[in-house]
């Protein structure tokens, strides 16, 4: 196991985004997401995922040279056309315009359609938290998860991540998904050639399975049951259905190199904490401390950011059969 720091990553997603059809402009933010999806310690959304990006841009199912538009449709509400390109360049977007939006109206909103793999979700929030804002972003993805009762997949694992700030401190940041594991797990599996625990997914019928390659074309399970299934309708109609990108049972694969363009959505909601309460962050950070203080209980975001901080220091482990298959695209 080879151990990367954090420029060296950098500049090894850039360069191979690049080999495989993208832009600089794109191919940076791309590695961004990347990147700091492996300091999360979410590796199902880091390097790994080079290998279905670069696919997918050298075959055209992404466009790598796509230049994403927003337009500010309300005071408090911008609409972004990510343009069937990757999800960050337009997530960039949004993040950099919603602080000044929500500051001055006190809550703002953005909608991206035409969009793809928006990756580790808590990066985004939490980069809105460090700046004071209080953040909420739904994402939808193809179809993973059927109906609480039903047979056919037609939610995606949908995640859903929050950040807050904490006065002097760290961000809390939740960032979960709707099923009982995220589906770059069961990517990452299939990777390795290793079985899925029983539980997590299902074949095309129903059935449990523990092999990941027929966990990717059956379903996933939804977490807490019927209550997860809520959850992943909430988030399609959020992040699809006001944002106007594709359902999830109307959206291509993110994993393979064929078909149309995914075209999912992403919702995102930045508000001034103030703009209600003038004490609402110290109360945040009042809660924040109530928990860090319990024996065994663990803020949410405080494993991610001391994992970033380790390995920042020791760089980022990257498995020799994977460099050799990244090495090996658009070549």
């Amino acid at each position: 196991m080879s151990h990367l720091a954090v420029a060296q990553a950098h500049d090894l997603v850039t360069r191979t985004m690049i080999r495989c059809n993208s832009s600089a402009e794109n191919a940076r933010p791309v590695a961004d997401a990347l990147v700091g999806a492996e300091l999360a310690g979410q590796t199902g959304h880091g390097l790994r995922r080079v290998l279905s990006y670069g696919a997918q841009a050298a075959s055209g199912k992404i466009d790598g040279h796509a230049k994403p538009k927003a337009e500010r449709t309300r005071p408090g509400a911008m609409a972004i056309d990510a343009a069937n390109g990757f999800a960050y360049p337009a997530l960039v977007l949004a993040t950099e315009a919603l602080p000044a939006m929500a500051r001055e109206m006190g809550v703002a909103m953005a909608g991206l359609r035409r969009s793809h793999h928006a990756g580790a979700t808590g990066l985004f929030v939490e980069e809105l938290a460090r700046q004071g804002l209080v953040a909420l972003m739904l994402v939808n993805t193809p179809g993973a998860i059927a109906p609480w009762g039903g047979s056919r997949a037609l939610f995606g694992t949908n995640p859903i991540a929050f950040a807050a700030p904490v006065p002097d401190a760290e961000p809390v940041v939740i960032d979960l998904s709707v099923s009982k594991v995220a589906r770059g797990k069961i990517m990452a599996a299939s990777q390795r050639g290793e079985a899925i625990p029983e539980g997590w997914a299902f074949d095309a019928e129903g059935n449990p399975t523990t092999d990941p390659d027929v966990a990717l074309q059956g379903m996933m399970a939804p977490m807490a049951d019927a209550k997860g299934a809520a959850l992943a309708l909430m988030v399609e109609l959020l992040a699809a259905g006001v944002t106007g990108a594709r359902f999830g049972y109307e959206a291509s694969s993110f994993f393979t190199a064929e078909g149309e363009p995914p075209g999912t959505g992403q919702f995102l909601m930045a508000l001034d904490p103030r703009a209600l309460s003038p004490e609402a962050p110290e109360r945040i950070g009042a809660l924040a401390t109530a928990i860090e203080v319990q024996d065994g209980a663990r803020l949410p975001g405080r494993r991610r950011q001391a994992l970033r901080a380790r390995l920042e220091a020791t760089g980022i482990p990257l498995d020799p059969d994977l460099a050799a298959q990244i090495d090996a695209l658009g070549r």
